[in-house]
This record gives structure tokens, sequence and C-alpha cells, in this order.
């Protein structure tokens, strides 16, 4: 399965990060270039429910292909939701199916530091991405 141009662009960048440190601090760079969701789009219904920090998601279809936007009110969060959507933008819905959110976090470089209660928030996500999809 080819990557997106951001993914493999996400990949080049945090494969040069020789310490846990830098790549956290990448992580925190990527959060912070997330575009900030407006106001009317975080509401209940776009909330992603099984995260622990709050995260909002909303999803369009243009052209057959998925474009999903979306915020944090915590930053590591925000970081990861962001490599998270560089990895899923532009997928069909059925690509977008066959994601494998653990080999995309553990090329990334980043499994380990996934604590068990935000690998499942990141896997609400993707959960509800597909749900959107469907």
């Amino acid at each position: 399965m080819t990557l997106p141009v951001d993914a493999q662009a996400a990949l080049a960048t945090f494969k040069h990060c020789a310490s846990w440190e830098q790549r956290a601090r990448l992580l925190m760079q990527w959060g912070q270039r997330l575009p900030e969701l407006a106001d009317a789009d975080k509401t209940d219904a776009n909330r992603v429910h099984g995260c622990e920090s709050q995260v909002w998601l909303v999803g369009e279809l243009k052209d057959g292909h998925w474009q999903f936007t979306a915020s944090s009110d915590a930053r590591l969060i925000r970081g990861l939701v962001a490599l998270l959507l560089v990895r899923v933008n532009g997928l069909s819905r059925e690509v977008l199916q066959q994601v494998d959110l653990p080999d995309w976090f553990n090329q990334l470089g980043l499994s380990r530091q996934l604590s068990p209660s935000r690998s499942n928030g990141l896997n609400a996500v993707l959960q509800r991405m597909r749900e959107l999809a469907l």
C-alpha cells in the first residue's frame, strides 16, 4: 500500500530523530501545525468517544477521497492525531478500512511511547473515521 505524500514526508522527518526527546519535540510541532477546528465543529456529535482527552473529528468526502480535520485539548494527542491525519487523508473508503495504526506509529518510532489509553484513544479516532466513511 502506497503512503500518501504527507505521510511519506512525516516518516522521513521522524527517521532523522536520534532520541525520544527529538521525537517528542517533533510530535508537539506537528500538533501545533494542526489547523484549529471551528467552535461550531466542536460539538458532541463530532466528539470521539473512547478518548481520555477531548478529540473532535470532522470528515468530508471529496471526489471519492476522505479528508478529515480534527482537534484535541491535549498537546500530545494533537500531535498524534496530526500524524494520523497525514496517514489517512486522501484515502478512499476501501483503503481507509485497511490502515494499520500500530504499524504506522511503529514506522514513526512512536509506538513504544504510546500508553494503552493513548493507543485506545487513537484506535477510537480511526474507528470513527471508518464509521464516517461507511
